[in-house]
């Protein structure tokens, strides 16, 4: 019982971050909307049936039962079909484009006297900046998650201290974990290691981090090093001779590296057979941004390759294959893993809040992303169709030609249902799989 409330708890939490940074998204909408004098009917998180709403001024702020998303109304979105018609309603939120009758249907139309405070009468710059201001606020948050996560967490670092001492020696391409009588004995085993023990040098050279004792051992198969070790608040030195063994090759991230074929990419060093302790380290305030802009780039490879990545998914969901956890996850798979999480025994606290904030930073990343796609009805669409017109107005004025007015974006309605039914396709896709294949992300 105890296992399935903290799987309760775990999805309640990521649904209520989702939740505050979907209204923090909007909020980066409506608040530049409002100092422009864009007239704003409704600002809404969630989609389907109100639950609750109530009116400040002009405008209607409420909750909606589906907690998928949210938008903003305003007024006159859309340019007239005719000179002198009135702007049509729209909204910022991603799906309501399709369904505007439904879900704004208490939107308001374009009054007599209110022309001047259609959206589609702004500044370029002024449009740019209201829809550019919800993805902002997601990138914000992100900034301030991973300030938390590397200042106030750190970030995860071997330290001297072993963890763990193999009492055999193993190939690193070997299926088995199981000592047998055949297997000979962990160097660092028969030398007398054990888990808790502290390295202070080996052959007097001081041991300020992990890899500067595993650059040390690797160099020194079937070669006695004198190690010297604390126990208990003790110092005392023991003599170890790594064996040469083949180990696995890793990249500058720490990531194993694996051959073509999937297989582990090995090389012949020295081995001991010890494993560190791996403690959060913080970071100063100039590591943000560099991980902010390193989470960016992998989101951004992964919608770059979505729809190969999309026909993994497929597989996976329909075939016997595996999820890849570097992969595309739904809301489904995201609640899920959160749900794992808190569920997991033996793991600390803090290790499980660290993980937790990480994920809300990473989700915060993706809806940056996503929303700046430059496609109807996401945000990044209403931005380059601003633009476009930007540069449209720029070149006649340039060449002294009468100014072609705003473009007539609500032309590419039909692209945009498109849009909207591969993105719900791809949706439903990710939620069937996130049930029937989850991502495994905690072993």
């Amino acid at each position: 019982m105890e296992t399935v409330l903290l799987f309760v708890l775990g999805v309640v939490i990521i649904l209520i971050g989702l939740a505050v940074s979907i209204a923090l998204h909007e909020i980066g909408h409506l608040v530049p909307a409002k100092l422009f004098g864009v007239k704003v009917t409704q600002y809404m998180i969630g989609f389907g049936k109100t639950l609750f709403s109530f009116r400040r001024g002009e405008t209607q702020y409420g909750v909606k039962a589906l907690p998928l998303g949210g938008y903003i109304s305003m007024i006159g979105m859309f340019p007239p079909a005719k000179e002198g018609g009135a702007g049509r309603n729209a909204t910022t939120g991603f799906m309501q484009s399709m369904a505007s009758d439904a879900r704004a249907a208490s939107a308001e139309t374009v009054a007599v006297g209110e022309e001047e405070r259609t959206f589609y009468k702004l500044a370029v710059w002024k449009r740019v900046i209201i829809m550019f201001g919800g993805p902002f606020m997601n990138l914000l948050i992100a900034v301030v998650l991973f300030g938390v996560l590397l200042m106030g967490f750190g970030t995860p670092q071997n330290s001297t201290t072993i963890a763990s001492v193999s009492q055999c020696v193993l190939p690193a391409s070997s299926t088995s974990q199981t000592c047998s009588s055949n297997d000979p004995a962990g160097p660092a085993a028969a030398a007398g290691l054990k888990p808790g023990d502290t390295i202070v040098s080996i052959d007097g050279t001081p041991i300020t981090s992990w890899a500067q004792s595993t650059a040390i051992i690797r160099d020194s198969a079937n070669r006695s090093l004198s190690v010297t070790l604390r126990r208990d608040g003790e110092e005392r030195t023991v003599t170890l001779t790594p064996t040469t063994n083949q180990v696995a090759k890793t990249d500058s991230d720490g990531q194993v590296v694996k051959t073509s074929d999937g297989k582990v990419a090995t090389f012949a060093a020295g081995f001991a057979g010890i494993g560190a302790v791996q403690e959060l380290v913080p970071q100063p305030v100039t590591a943000v941004l560099p991980a902010v802009g390193t989470q960016v780039g992998a989101v951004f490879n992964v919608f770059i390759h979505l729809p190969q990545r999309m026909v993994d998914v497929w597989n996976a969901a329909f075939g016997s294959g595996e999820r890849d956890a570097n992969g595309p996850i739904g809301v489904v798979g995201i609640g899920r893993a959160a749900g794992e999480l808190t569920a997991l025994d033996g793991v600390p606290v803090v290790d499980k809040a660290y993980t937790m904030v990480g994920m809300l930073a990473s989700l915060n990343i993706a809806l940056f992303v996503f929303n700046l796609v430059p496609l109807l009805p996401l945000d990044g669409g209403h931005i380059a169709g601003a633009l476009w017109e930007g540069v449209r107005r720029t070149w006649a004025k340039i060449f002294r030609r009468r100014d072609p007015g705003p473009v007539d974006i609500a032309k590419l309605m039909p692209l945009t249902f498109a849009v909207v039914i591969v993105f719900g396709a791809m949706s439903l896709l990710l939620a069937y799989a996130d049930i029937v294949k989850p991502v495994n992300l905690f072993g």
